[in-house]
């Protein structure tokens, strides 16, 4: 079936990375497989990251299918933008519904992304993972793409005003190799695995980053541990009035 709207919308979205001014520095693109499926997994530090995962796998001229909330979907500009470019919903009520979406997407050769630590970080630190990617891509046949992202929190993430106009942010993307999914490995296993991958491929995204805050009131988007304000894992985990 012929793709009328994603190609556009990628268009467009390429249209606004110029008009931003980003400038992007992306590795390992090469271990997107050009036809078989794969589940992409990657952190999650901003609103926009589905946008730029996605861009990563278009040297690979792939189209990623993401998993996103349910409530995205009922909104009236980006529902139906977000249906026809067959993105899968998922309901937290009917779950099974989304995972077998997304199996029967996978066996039919698509590449489905994934967020496993489900929500935004707020420390920027990687959280613990859900297993879902890890059974998915082993009942599937298919393996994970470990993938990391850095610099799209400070466009727009949680708990802060968005920065959307041109400011020229690096973003930094790295891919990893594919990770085999066994079916007869134990799915948390599996996952921890994979978490280490994103995490080695994340410092790696972080370390490459060309640019650091230039005093504390700036380096809000820096995480605790490599001296930046952000808040701790610890208390970002703590619930915060106010924020959804």
């Amino acid at each position: 079936m012929a793709e009328l709207v994603y190609p556009p919308v990628i268009g467009f979205a390429r249209t606004m990375f110029q008009v931003q001014g980003l400038r992007f520095d992306i590795a390992g693109t090469e271990h997107v497989p050009r036809r078989s499926g794969a589940v992409l997994v990657s952190n999650h530090i901003s609103y926009l990251d589905f946008v730029f995962c996605g861009l990563a796998a278009r040297p690979a001229k792939r189209l990623v299918r993401f998993m996103a909330k349910e409530s995205v979907f009922r909104h009236k500009v980006s529902g139906p933008l977000m249906r026809a470019m067959k993105h899968i919903p998922v309901d937290r009520e009917r779950g099974v519904h989304a995972y077998e979406n997304a199996l029967s997407a996978l066996r039919s050769g698509e590449i489905i992304g994934v967020f496993p630590e489900a929500t935004i970080s707020r420390s920027f630190t990687l959280k613990n993972f859900k297993s879902g990617a890890a059974r998915l891509a082993q009942e599937a046949g298919v393996p994970l793409l470990p993938m990391a992202l850095w610099g799209t929190q400070r466009m727009w993430t949680k708990g802060r005003p968005r920065r959307l106009g041109r400011h020229r942010f690096p973003i930094t993307l790295r891919v990893g190799a594919p990770l085999a999914a066994a079916p007869e490995e134990n799915a948390e296993s599996l996952t921890e695995r994979l978490r280490c991958r994103v995490q080695d491929l994340l410092e790696a995204a972080q370390q490459a980053y060309p640019v650091r805050p230039k005093d504390a009131q700036g380096a809000w988007w820096l995480p605790a541990h490599l001296g930046g304000t952000a808040p701790s894992p610890e208390e970002a985990a703590a619930p915060t009035p106010g924020l959804a």
